[in-house]
């Protein structure tokens, strides 16, 4: 693997730690969900590594912000996503705390990025 500066970044490191999060929860949904809310899911939270990395590579303060704003919007679906998961019950006797721990410390790290490339 390449040794590139967005490896280093804690929004990058805690975004992986939340991809894990999301796998592991996800095992325990339902065979029918196979297809449908677990790989929305997953791909959300790959997503969200996948456009830290790309925002990182940019050059432009503009395309930066770009990519970190949809790895925030993935964020987000993540949140929407296992809202509904709780809603039809699918959480239930699943700890999840430390997915909630990650989601949050990526949404705000992610928020400061953004706002500090508009200065």
């Amino acid at each position: 693997m390449l040794k590139l500066s967005h490896k280093t970044l804690d929004v990058y490191q805690i975004a992986l730690k939340l991809v894990n999060d999301v796998y592991n929860v996800t095992r325990q949904f339902p065979k029918e969900e196979q297809y449908i809310i677990v790989t929305q899911l997953r791909r959300a939270a790959i997503s969200v590594c996948s456009n830290i990395a790309e925002g990182a590579a940019r050059i432009s303060k503009f395309e930066k912000k770009r990519f970190y704003e949809i790895a925030r919007s993935s964020v987000v679906e993540i949140d929407t996503q296992f809202e509904i998961a709780a809603n039809l019950r699918y959480l239930q006797n699943i700890d999840i705390k430390s997915l909630e721990n990650h989601l949050i410390s990526v949404f705000r790290i992610l928020c400061k990025m953004i706002d500090n490339l508009d200065k």
